[in-house]
């Protein structure tokens, strides 16, 4: 038993070692800077450690140039993993300097009119699911991307160094060899010109990485074992730093991991956040009811407005069954929804091509908080040629301002309950965050200072704004402005963003654009039904 245990141990030192020859021979290859990425779990750790320990047993002339380690930030991580990760890059960067190393940690994240509660607050994104999840892109992939994109512009060309494995998952391995050139080191970025992608541990199994965790001390001071114990309570591993589009699916969402979004809705359960709260960090309750509750009103018809951002209405086709010889509107289950039956005579059922007439005659406003209860009679043709009866509901688009406004409102309470033992300046949403909501609202035709009442609802103080933008008209005059429109049969909403238009083009001798954002206003397809 002790020759087999002593026959493993060596096998897993060969490995190491081979892996560290590896970076020295790649890092010495070319005068190209290396951006490596860490996201705080396991591969990404073992990754940056061998590279640290690679570049300590290197002749400090040899060390020609700069390894960038960075990691994301969403701004709404983990709270417990993100503190981790900031502990982690300040002690990476101490110990570089102290060893002479050629090492900088750097921490990337969205601006804050990027950030996950601009767009789902501020712009009404409903909360991302499998088939919409637009988080990845703007709060991972575009800050990361971004920040090679800048080292490529200074230095020609970068490498990438991911500690990405192909025993990982299927998916993982087959787009690590599909990009992989027989007998050369770097892969071509599939996304990103100019950029080539180095995976050190891509030959690593899951044993690999935790015998070297566990047997080879941190040099930089972290402890690898209490790394391990996240991992033991935790049915999932990391979430990686995903820096390329093409590989966005395969890597999964996070929402079952220890290092994903606190605020994850992809998958139906965060064991994330149950995990820690059951090993004891009581405090994050109210995150995971908030993520719950947020989970809850996705697909809720009274809290999404009934055409896209753009304007655009779509019908989606709803199923009628019979019951007891009675018709029933079939709602099918999707994620924390339950099938609903729903009697077929609660609806008001109207032609599709009288559909704009209905909605004038009865002053029905598509982007109110409300189920109008329609079903949209249409004919579609079948496989034989025959004419077909169909029924469909408008389709679901961004949440309405009522809805946003009672999620920044939740947001802002839990703010001001929760209590992070380590960090006393632990916010769930900043104050960037908070102005840019604002002026999303304002160019929406939400003139009103509508933030700053829900937070001083909540705080019973105002935001700290450093500015205080003057409403471009008096409530009174609001008031007068929605009764004209209605006098006169004019979309309120078309009317606020012409003026607010009008407002950002104030000034210039030449509008160049200013045709072009009025016909991209005047388009939408609500006010052509």
């Amino acid at each position: 038993m002790d020759s087999i245990i002593s026959n493993l141990f060596e096998n897993q030192l060969s490995l190491v070692d081979e892996s560290k020859e590896l970076i020295k021979k790649a890092y010495k290859a070319d005068t190209r800077p290396w951006v490596v990425g860490y996201s705080g779990g396991k591969d990404s750790t073992v990754a940056v450690q061998l590279i640290f320990e690679a570049m300590m047993e290197m002749p400090r002339e040899e060390l020609t140039k700069t390894i960038y380690v960075i990691s994301s930030d969403t701004l709404v991580e983990t709270p417990l993993i993100i503190n981790s990760i900031n502990q982690t890059l300040s002690r990476i960067q101490n110990e570089a300097i102290k060893q002479n190393l050629p090492i900088e940690t750097h921490k990337v994240k969205p601006l804050a009119e990027n950030s996950f509660w601009v767009n789902l607050i501020g712009r009404g994104y409903p909360s991302p699911n499998q088939t919409f999840r637009w988080c990845t892109d703007r709060l991972k992939i575009d800050p990361s991307n971004q920040f090679i994109k800048e080292k490529v512009s200074t230095f020609g060309e970068v490498v990438m160094v991911l500690g990405v494995r192909e025993d990982e998952s299927i998916s993982r391995g087959n787009n690590i060899r599909s990009h992989t050139v027989e007998g050369k080191m770097f892969m071509r970025h599939s996304t990103l010109s100019n950029a080539f992608v180095f995976a050190p541990i891509r030959s690593f199994t899951l044993d690999d990485v935790w015998n070297y965790l566990l047997n080879s001390p941190s040099p930089w001071g972290d402890d690898n074992f209490e790394l391990h114990k996240l991992y033991q309570d935790s049915s999932s591993g990391e979430c990686p730093l995903v820096v390329d589009k093409s590989i966005k699916e395969s890597a999964g969402s996070c929402g079952n991991s220890r290092f994903g979004c606190w605020v994850c809705t992809v998958v139906n359960e965060d064991k994330a956040l149950t995990g820690f709260i059951q090993s004891g960090e009581d405090w994050m309750k109210p995150l995971l009811n908030f993520r719950n509750w947020l989970t809850s009103i996705r697909d809720d018809r009274t809290k999404r407005m009934k055409f896209r951002m753009n304007g655009q209405t779509y019908l989606k086709e709803v199923k009628i069954i019979t019951k007891d010889n009675r018709p029933f509107v079939f709602i099918p289950k999707k994620s924390g929804r339950p099938k609903q039956e729903i009697d077929f005579e609660l609806y008001t059922v109207v032609k599709k091509e009288n559909l704009k007439a209905y909605l004038e005659e009865n002053d029905v406003d598509l982007s109110a908080p409300e189920d109008q209860m329609l079903l949209i009679e249409y004919t579609e043709k079948g496989l034989d040629g025959e004419e077909m009866l169909k029924y469909g509901q408008l389709g679901l688009g961004p949440y309405t301002m009522q809805s946003r406004n009672e999620i920044l409102q939740r947001l802002l309470a839990v703010q001001a309950t929760v209590t992070h033992p380590s960090d006393p300046y632990y916010e769930l949403i900043s104050l960037e965050e908070l102005k840019a909501i604002r002026e999303t609202w304002f160019n929406e035709g939400i003139w009103e200072d509508a933030v700053s009442e829900t937070y001083y609802k909540v705080y019973n103080e105002y935001p700290d704004f450093d500015t205080d933008d003057q409403a471009i008209v008096s409530s009174d005059q609001i008031s007068d402005l929605e009764m004209l429109c209605k006098e006169f049969n004019v979309d309120v909403r078309t009317m606020k963003k012409l003026i607010n238009m009008e407002q950002k083009y104030a000034g210039y001798k030449f509008r160049r654009g200013i045709n072009d954002d009025i016909a991209k206003i005047l388009k939408q397809d609500y006010l052509h039904l």
